[in-house]
């Protein structure tokens, strides 16, 4: 692990040093970038919107897509030449999980901007179990220790209890997944064999894509989700369901979306990618500086059609520090959408590693792979040396302040506190597999899933 992060930062930081005296030949100047309608796609739409690209000699065409399979096959195919996306997505491809192909990420889109939301029929039934302050409101954090006499009702019942998520290697999913089994219910394996993720579920998850979630709940089809803004806040305006946790609350600071391109794209384009990475750096700068003082026009860019297409009123919930969970209980929340601030642009290999934990622990990584592999496999994804060469360039020329960004890291963050997760189980990038032994509900070192049992 030292040698191959030790050889890649000292790439990093001759690159660095050396581009900042150089002009950037762009190999490609005309692009099309993709998206899903969520608020987190902002810094593409602030970079487009502000010029950011054309300074930088790009040319650049943002198209929405229906959902994130479509989006990640575009990206592989080439239709697309970088996408908003989730973080599963470049580790899960690049391992072969699904649809194979080696994707890279230079830049992390944000910290935070998910939530969960029940439906209010099972929120009426969630309530008496959730604790009040002295306001008379629920306690925040809720755990899903208040679900689970809820779904028991179900089961008992012969009903399956159903809640939705957006892709199998989402961000979503495994947050869901997280906090189900931190309130002491079973969200369900996957094997080689069975793909459903729904083996010895308590709670069915199933994926609908995010526009859709509110329309599929109030259809009764779930009872549920998770999802990023503003499909939770939207529940809440429609009067048809309340959000009970956030991601910030689930895990302070969680890491979230990252752009996404093909290893080849960037080994044909060097300059064109880190041109691009500029541009989105300059974006997520402008979203966060002074406080969030830009946060009102970013709204009225976002509720465009082409954007996300919601009201401005529901996005700038979310996106303006305060968050809707029952209609009428708007509570601060400013660190809710995190766009640059506490490094958040930065890829971490141990942001990278605790997704590929997650999907080790529900059985998308079938059998126990060393640390090492861990590592290595991050650092094939996930590329600061990139990054930080683009930061460079911004310093150089006036566009960015040096001490916002972490010259001298290793690629790992330090350990998240247990105070900071809410299940009190700290995480350190540094030990993948004390880690996945940790976590009560899970797959542990020398167990896999095999017909439909946990053997091992």
């Amino acid at each position: 692990m030292k040698k191959t992060l030790a050889i890649l930062l000292a790439t990093s930081s001759l690159l660095a040093t050396t581009a900042a005296a150089q002009s950037l030949d762009l190999e490609k100047e005309d692009l099309t970038l993709g998206f899903i309608k969520l608020t987190d796609m902002a810094p593409l739409a602030v970079a487009y919107e502000l010029r950011y690209f054309e300074d930088e000699g790009l040319f650049v065409t943002l198209e929405a897509q229906a959902n994130w399979k479509v989006l990640l096959d575009g990206v592989i195919s080439g239709e697309l030449d970088g996408a908003h996306m989730l973080a599963g997505q470049p580790l899960a491809a690049t391992i072969g999980y699904g649809t194979e192909a080696h994707i890279i990420t230079p830049f992390s889109m944000g910290l935070n901007g998910n939530a969960i939301t029940v439906s209010n029929e099972i929120w009426d039934e969630m309530k008496p179990n959730v604790p009040l302050m002295e306001d008379g409101r629920p306690q925040h954090p809720i755990s899903a220790s208040a679900l689970a006499p809820v779904v028991e009702n179900h089961l008992d019942r012969g009903e399956p209890f159903n809640m939705g998520m957006v892709f199998p290697v989402s961000n979503h999913n495994y947050e869901i997944r997280y906090w189900l089994a931190a309130g002491g219910l079973e969200p369900g394996f996957y094997s080689e064999q069975d793909i459903s993720g729904q083996i010895g579920a308590d709670v069915l998850l199933s994926v609908t894509p995010p526009p859709q979630m509110p329309s599929t709940m109030e259809a009764g089809t779930i009872f549920g989700y998770a999802v990023g803004e503003p499909w939770n806040q939207q529940a809440v305006f429609k009067g048809i369901g309340v959000p009970v946790i956030t991601d910030y609350d689930m895990w302070k600071n969680n890491p979230e979306k990252v752009f996404g391109i093909t290893a080849e794209f960037a080994e044909d384009y060097p300059n064109t990618t880190i041109a691009l990475t500029k541009a989105l750096i300059r974006a997520t700068i402008w979203l966060d500086e002074n406080d969030n003082a830009n946060r009102e026009e970013a709204v009225q860019m976002l509720a465009r059609p082409e954007y996300v297409g919601a009201d401005a009123e529901v996005i700038a919930n979310s996106m303006t520090g305060f968050f809707e969970f029952e209609k009428g209980d708007v509570r601060p929340a400013p660190d809710f959408n995190v766009f640059f601030r506490y490094n958040a642009t930065y890829p971490f290999y141990s942001d990278a590693i605790w997704y590929l934990t997650q999907m080790r622990r529900w059985g998308q990584i079938a059998e126990t792979m060393s640390d090492e592999w861990y590592f290595e496999t991050a650092a094939d994804v996930y590329r600061p040396d990139i990054y930080l060469e683009a930061a460079r360039l911004l310093v150089g020329e006036g566009l960015a302040n040096e001490a916002d960004f972490p010259w001298d890291s290793d690629g790992f963050k330090a350990a998240t506190p247990a105070e900071d997760i809410i299940d009190a189980i700290p995480y350190d990038g540094r030990a993948p597999n004390a880690y996945i032994d940790s976590l009560p509900i899970g797959l542990k070192s020398g167990q896999t899933v095999i017909d439909g049992e946990i053997q091992g």
